[in-house]
């Protein structure tokens, strides 16, 4: 007899709730599949996402009950799934306290119209290590020693599980707290108001108003569910090995901060109507990152601000046999030109909208860096194996290079940087032109690439010119496909994966700033069909079958959706 072997979850299906320490992503069935404890980076307790038999979950089994809806309750980050029986319904709340006596995962139930079973399967560090659980009282298990399981009703241990059952008809509670709690019910209720408190101040923070509002307000939430609120990074997704082809091997870990993000979400989150609190201190982040390492060109920094580590292969089966799966990141060396550029953009927004030049002096290293080394070649913003001259770490360093410089109080430092960024501007106009007069991929190259749309959204050149015109009509001709844009790779036929989200949200805003309406807005919708119910976006999208690929929610892809709706409504609903 075949052992049944449980299905992937889709990701569409996914939901996301967290503390801004960590997260986890529930499905719509109510099941916790995937959560690290206690930091975005660590060790999985529940993997179920990467391996539904050995990774484990935390698992809600009632017959009868099928998914209505779900919600996440005002601005915040607790989550409400309506499943609907046949005579009556039942509300499933999900959140993790944020600013509480504890930190934790909580579940709280309505009455509900059939008895149901609570299992919890964690597999603590990838399922490398042997579950601990010890009973501590009818209601109340040990986990891994230091973490506490209470429920409102006993809680049985199983070999290398815990089991409840809840009979019709009742109430029902669950906490997974990190620490031990004298009375759990109470602790329980007095952290959802609490935490209901701190997540209307969080959101507080930004106001948008106008088109794409709902989904705009959907991607700040994702952004700060991605924040590390203790020192302000932003991690690029909360998965890891998530893959950009089915079956194939381009899985990678996304739990760290780069570099490259941080101009499209300083920006996004400026130009959407912040207060300035987040995106200053993600700006803080990255610099004081840049006092604990070696030299200010890593790509890539984890939650502790160091050089994420080398990749690492876990024994998962991969999503969708999709492997390997890995934790680490090899792109962690990588000389990313871009990564030094869009810290200063970032600081430039900040400068520009707070009147400010705080960390000035890393903003000096970074561009004397900048200065020394733009002509060489790098790994590019798709962190390719193979070192180019790539076209958009030139023109990013060139333009990152011109803003900077307008702060400086030093006019032989000021006259360096801007002759610098003239230079490198003559050398992409030179040398960085395809055949037929499109800005290629990298020099000598007859590619194009959609990072090229950035150029006039950065200020670098103009929406309409010549060379922008015909990078988008090659854009159009080789890597469109129903208004989704694919990316151009070295290494890869970039045909087998997904279109690139983020990038499609870069050439909507191009066409608003050749002011198409039409255009943009088509664009817009082909991306956005790539949002779920509760406002998570991929990395990818096929357009063919509209399948989720890639490490999710991106913040990247968040980012560049804002920036797109903020310039639709600047240029088409003014003031």
């Amino acid at each position: 007899m075949h052992q049944k072997v449980e299905p992937f979850i889709p990701l569409s299906d996914l939901a996301l709730i967290g503390d801004r320490r960590t997260c986890a992503l529930l499905d719509k069935r109510g099941d916790i599949v995937w959560y690290c404890p206690r930091r975005f980076d660590n060790p999985s307790f529940f993997a179920h996402l990467l391996d539904p038999e050995q990774g484990g979950s935390w698992v809600f089994k009632a017959a009868g009950l099928s998914f209505e809806s779900r919600n996440y309750l005002e601005g915040s980050a607790l989550l409400q799934t309506h499943l609907k029986g046949e005579k009556d319904n039942l509300l499933l709340e999900d959140w993790m306290p944020l600013n509480a006596r504890f930190y934790g995962l909580c579940r709280q139930l309505s009455p509900s119209p059939v008895p149901y079973e609570m299992h919890f399967n964690h597999r603590p560090n990838y399922a490398r290590q042997t579950p601990q659980l010890a009973q501590k009282g009818e209601r109340h298990v040990a986990v891994e020693f230091d973490f506490r399981l209470y429920a409102s009703h006993p809680l049985a241990v199983e070999s290398d599980s815990v089991r409840c059952r809840v009979p019709v008809g009742e109430k029902a509670w669950f906490m997974l707290a990190e620490t031990a709690l004298e009375n759990p019910e109470e602790a329980l209720h007095l952290a959802r108001e609490l935490t209901l408190r701190n997540w209307r101040v969080v959101a507080g923070r930004v106001n948008y108003k106008g088109p794409y509002e709902d989904q705009v307000s959907k991607s700040l939430r994702q952004l700060r569910l991605l924040t590390r609120a203790e020192n302000g990074g932003i991690i690029a997704a909360a998965t890891t090995s998530l893959p950009e082809v089915v079956g194939g091997e381009r899985n990678y870990d996304y739990r760290y901060v780069w570099l490259r993000d941080a101009a499209m979400i300083v920006s996004a989150l400026a130009r959407a109507g912040s207060d300035g609190e987040e995106e200053r201190r993600f700006l803080s982040f990255m610099c004081s990152s840049m006092h604990r390492i070696p030299k200010p060109v890593v790509p890539m920094l984890t939650l502790d601000m160091q050089p994420a580590g080398t990749q690492q292969p876990l024994a998962f089966r991969g999503y969708r046999d999709s492997a390997p799966v890995q934790y680490g990141n090899g792109a962690s060396d990588q000389l990313q030109l871009d990564a030094n550029s869009n810290v200063l953009i970032a600081a430039k927004v900040i400068y520009n909208l707070y009147d400010t030049r705080e960390h000035w002096e890393t903003m000096q290293e970074l561009a004397e860096f900048l200065v020394e080394h733009w002509h060489e070649k790098d790994h590019g913003i798709w962190e390719e194996k193979q070192k180019h001259h790539y076209t958009s770490s030139k023109v990013v360093a060139a333009i990152s290079l011109e803003y900077i410089a307008e702060f400086s109080q030093d006019t032989v430092e000021r006259k360096r940087w801007q002759d610098a960024s003239v230079r490198i501007g003559q050398y992409v106009e030179e040398n960085c032109k395809t055949s037929d007069g499109a800005y290629a991929a990298y020099a000598g190259s007859e590619a194009v690439d959609v990072s090229s749309v950035l150029f006039p959204i950065w200020g670098y050149t103009g929406a309409d010119t010549p060379t922008m015109v015909k990078t988008l009509e090659r854009l159009e001709e080789e890597y469109g496909q129903d208004n989704l844009y694919r990316r151009h790779l070295v290494e890869f036929d970039s045909q087998l994966e997904g279109a690139f989200l983020a990038g499609t949200f870069w050439v909507a805003q191009y066409w608003v700033m050749r002011h198409n309406r039409e255009k943009s807005e088509q664009i817009m919708e082909a991306a956005l069909r790539f949002m779920n119910d509760v406002g998570i976006m991929p990395e990818e999208g096929d357009p063919l079958t509209g399948e989720w690929l890639g490490n999710l929610p991106q913040a990247f892809v968040h980012a560049s959706l804002i920036g797109a709706a903020v310039d639709f409504r600047n240029a088409f609903y003014p003031d």
